[in-house]
């Protein structure tokens, strides 16, 4: 049975509330940090080996020495509550049920990097999300976990909650950085990093609210007990977001390390009708599609699934079982992101649309032999040539799902319609 870390307390009653967030040892974690030297509150979470869980999964605590110690500019954090990826809704369990959870890790957070006013940015659909935030917020000011002279340390913070207007590309730490900013949410340029010029032009550290939800139990329980669970590159649990043809959708937690085919299984109840898989996104919509045959061969964590030309992303495990038109799911992910391409790069902005055209046209039966070619070639372009990866997340799906399953497309263009569809 998998220890939990992150979903322990999940399913009791009234978990969102201060008081019973205190009764299972909530805010012990951060008392414990208060009383040590911030640098070494650093070195245990650099020792956990914690990766960041929105997707790009760099090392949490590497990522908070980058942030220089003796800028002049007052430094900042926010918290990445956006969670725009398809196919992903594990931040927004956490925000729901057990937000001070991720409140007392922004604390800690805070405190290490001396900070003094921290902004969490929550998706704006998210309404029952930022409610319980804005109340854990009230509560934790009430308690003397926020404000002036933190449980006597000396230590001061203020957090601002901000709720976007539900874009993809606010996801994105420098346009969540603009749009916090009140400027229209697209991506700065980089270097310089946010760690050195972020929000306000001041040094900033931008985390993920699974990242930040791990942070108390590292700092009570010590980075060696957290080591018990996962890999030795890929360290701890992590939360995953289950959809599409399974018997139990929803979001469950495990080791890194886990293998794949036994998590669908035993945590997701296996595909309804117990149809065959034919096919699973691993990491939310972005990541490369894995075949049945691949999905046996893989576990849960980044170097297992970088084995088989995928990423563990987000963990978003999208499921599609035997019956599925390939085409079709392809057609609606192409048409989510030409739709929140946020123009600023020409290969994104041009590309996204085009591909949409091309894929939709092929599942109407009016494609070319020549548009499978194209649909590859225009991937290929698109890759590593914007400002932001939202290019990349777009091409890398078709690229995907044309090499992998490039048969549905010629017979969609042979046959002159979907197969599926008759």
């Amino acid at each position: 049975m998998v220890e939990k870390i992150l979903l322990k307390n999940i399913d009791v009653e009234n978990q969102y509330r201060i008081d019973t967030y205190i009764k299972g040892g909530g805010y012990t974690a951060l008392s414990k940090c208060l009383k040590m030297p911030p640098q070494d509150v650093t070195e245990e979470v650099k020792k956990s080996g914690l990766r960041g869980r929105g997707g790009a999964g760099f090392p949490t605590g590497l990522k908070w020495t980058f942030v220089p110690k003796d800028s002049p500019k007052p430094k900042y954090l926010c918290v990445n509550g956006d969670e725009g990826e398809p196919g992903t809704f594990k931040d927004r369990l956490l925000m729901e049920r057990d937000p001070h959870l991720m409140l007392e890790g922004t604390i800690i957070a805070s405190f290490t990097l001396n900070v003094h006013l921290a902004f969490i940015y929550v998706r704006g659909e998210f309404t029952l999300s930022i409610e319980r935030l804005k109340a854990a917020i009230t509560e934790a000011y009430a308690k003397g976990f926020l404000g002036r002279n933190i449980m006597g340390s000396g230590f001061d913070l203020d957090v601002i909650l901000h709720s976007g207007a539900g874009a993809y590309i606010c996801g994105e730490e420098t346009a969540l950085i603009e749009s916090i900013e009140g400027k229209r949410g697209q991506p700065r340029q980089k270097p310089p990093f946010p760690a050195v010029v972020g929000l306000f032009k001041g040094p900033t550290v931008v985390n993920n609210v699974e990242t930040l939800a791990a942070i108390p139990y590292i700092i009570l329980n010590g980075s060696g007990a957290y080591r018990q669970h996962g890999t030795e590159k890929s360290p701890g649990t992590k939360l995953f977001s289950v959809s599409g043809d399974v018997n139990r959708p929803g979001v469950y937690e495990v080791d890194m390390g886990f293998p794949l085919r036994r998590f669908l299984d035993e945590f997701a109840g296996g595909t309804i009708d117990n149809k065959k898989i034919k096919a699973v996104i691993p990491g939310g919509s972005s990541t490369p599609v894995l075949t049945s045959e691949e999905v046996d061969k893989v576990n849960l964590d980044y170097e297992s699934l970088q084995t088989v030309g995928s990423m563990l992303g987000s963990g978003g495990v999208i499921v599609i079982s035997e019956g599925r038109c390939m085409v079709r799911c392809l057609s609606i992910l192409s048409h989510f992101y030409a739709d929140e391409s946020c123009g600023k790069c020409t290969p994104c902005r041009e590309g996204t649309g085009w591909m949409e055209k091309i894929i939709e046209r092929i599942e109407e039966g009016k494609g070319e032999m020549g548009d499978i070619d194209l649909l590859l070639s225009l991937s290929k372009n698109m890759m590593g040539r914007t400002i932001c990866p939202l290019s990349d997340a777009a091409a890398m799906p078709v690229m995907s799902f044309v090499n992998k399953f490039k048969v549905e497309f010629e017979e969609h263009i042979r046959d002159r319609r979907c197969p599926w569809s008759h």
